[in-house]
């Protein structure tokens, strides 16, 4: 898992006196706007392939591939590969669960809270 807040939307989400899951969901792990709207559509409609994904999000394929590395990335995905009955085989993919979700957030959130906490210290002082 590989998550990159960003200082910038941490100021926009404390000036938002009630910011949404997904405006927290893109702050702490630094993704898209239309990578945090694939990972509420996978919540939605779990087992999700890309193509199915790609008609939901209204994006083509690749966009929504991506998206999915990303998400798969900052530990918010899994995929699965499914046999399919004609030969082949593809690949659905699951949101994690919220819970986990919500803990990563936190993890996430408590190591960049260290590493400014050390660049605090490490300030020039009297």
């Amino acid at each position: 898992m590989e998550a990159d807040p960003d200082p910038s939307r941490f100021r926009d989400l404390m000036l938002d006196s009630e910011p949404g899951f997904e405006e927290v969901l893109r702050c702490v792990f630094g993704i898209q706007d239309h990578e945090a709207r694939l990972y509420v559509e996978l919540l939605e409609v779990p087992d999700s392939t890309v193509a199915e994904l790609a008609d939901r999000v209204d994006r083509d394929r690749s966009n929504v591939n991506r998206g999915l590395a990303t998400l798969r990335e900052k530990g918010l995905a899994d995929r699965q590969r499914r046999l399919l009955d004609s030969g082949g085989h593809v690949y659905q993919y699951r949101a994690t669960p919220p819970a986990e979700a919500r803990e990563l957030m936190h993890e996430t959130l408590n190591e960049w809270a260290a590493y400014v906490h050390e660049r605090i210290d490490e300030f020039p002082g009297q």
